[in-house]
């Protein structure tokens, strides 16, 4: 049925690196959101006055706060759009990730509340009223909940929109609050345990919280600048290696500004007796090429690097096996050989982890360091440090 109304709704559906049509995916799954969780939250609301549950009630509460979430999320996508200004030369791409951010702390928000109503229901409980005939219609939330997870997943998938992948992890929390509601229910019905719908209002409440936290930890990493998606940096590489003449590459930084607003910057080795021209050519078309296919604003710098000296690369090759005889974890790149007769200087960049600790660095350094004058007392080492990003 989505695919139905996307061709419907969406004009160029399969455009999706297009911003326009990013914009109208985030819109229709957003206004569905917004019709199902409404629909929801009446019917539930009703079903739990009539029934006397606060379980219940917190369902339709939790359906009031999708709701109020699928409008932040209609409103984030629309207003990342906006094109940049002098304020915001990025653009706003990252009121999307905000948007996420606004959705989880309602969701933590509804969940609190839900919590002290169902305390109140376990300090005093009351007699819960059952009704087939409600519950059965109450069931039927179930199968609606799943198509909302169903089609949330597809669309934020299809066009990489994190609002809508939230909504797609929330909708199969509440099938499984749901359906933890209707069998507890019937069971403190018709057992005559009424503290019993206290209890499950307090655990649907903390599923409803921890629901919220964990889309809240997921944007705060992306805004506070998460790893690259890997993907994309074997696309990146790929590409630039593609490149005529390209022997390597290294140090790929990727800055995310939001969906569709992504920079890099990568170095790209060539042989050092290139045609300057013709590389600078060769360069130019691969990043015209990033923009197009990955729809990343590639900056590319190149290094020049000696591929025909035997002597410099036999000792590229010694110093490498060095390194990784340290530890695997590290690797280099630009390497370079200054000649002379008593003293030879061998200058690269070696790459650590990003997380490895400061001393242990000077450690591994230090070894390298020891190694390689151990292997002839005539080299010096200027070593460079590079975190992988």
């Amino acid at each position: 049925m989505i695919k139905l109304l996307v061709k419907l709704f969406i004009k160029d559906s399969e455009n999706v690196t297009d911003k326009n049509v990013r914009v109208k995916y985030g819109v229709l799954g957003g206004a569905v959101g917004i019709a199902c969780n409404l629909l929801l939250f009446v019917v539930k609301f009703i079903i739990g006055m009539m029934m006397n549950s606060i379980a219940i009630i917190s369902e339709s509460m939790n359906n009031l706060s999708d709701s109020g979430a699928s409008i932040v999320a209609v409103v984030g996508t629309k207003l990342s759009n906006m094109r940049p200004d002098k304020e915001h030369p990025y653009g706003h791409g990252r009121i999307e990730y905000i948007s996420s951010l606004i959705v989880s702390f309602i969701i933590m928000l509804v969940g609190f509340e839900l919590m002290k109503s169902s305390y109140s229901k376990l300090i005093s409980p009351e007699e819960i009223e059952i009704n087939l005939v409600m519950m059965g219609i109450l069931a039927l939330s179930i199968p609606v909940k799943l198509w909302m997870y169903s089609y949330n997943r597809y669309l934020g998938k299809k066009v990489n929109l994190s609002v809508l992948l939230a909504a797609s992890r929330d909708s199969i929390n509440d099938v499984i609050s749901t359906t933890a509601v209707i069998v507890t229910t019937l069971i403190g019905g018709y057992f005559n345990i009424p503290i019993l719908d206290g209890v499950v209002g307090i655990v649907v409440s903390f599923f409803v919280m921890y629901s919220g936290f964990g889309i809240a930890r997921e944007t705060v990493g992306v805004l506070l600048g998460g790893p690259p998606d890997k993907e994309l940096v074997e696309g990146i590489e790929g590409l630039v290696l593609a490149g005529e003449g390209i022997v390597g590459v290294h140090d790929l930084v990727v800055h995310d500004y939001g969906p569709g607003r992504v920079m890099a910057s990568v170095h790209a080795e060539v042989p050092d007796d290139s045609d300057i021209i013709r590389v600078h050519e060769v360069i130019d078309d691969i990043e015209k090429q990033a923009q197009k296919e990955l729809d990343v604003e590639l900056v590319i710098h190149m290094d020049p690097i000696s591929v025909n000296n035997e002597r410099v690369n036999m000792m590229r090759e010694i110093v490498g096996r060095m390194i990784s005889d340290v530890s695997e974890e590290l690797s280099f790149h630009d390497f370079r050989m200054t000649d002379g007769d008593d003293n030879i200087n061998l200058i690269f960049d070696v790459v650590v982890p990003v997380d490895m600790k400061p001393e242990e660095r000077a450690e591994k350094i230090a070894k390298i360091k020891n190694r390689i004058k151990a292997y002839d007392s005539r080299f010096s080492t200027v070593i460079n440090v590079d975190n992988a990003y």
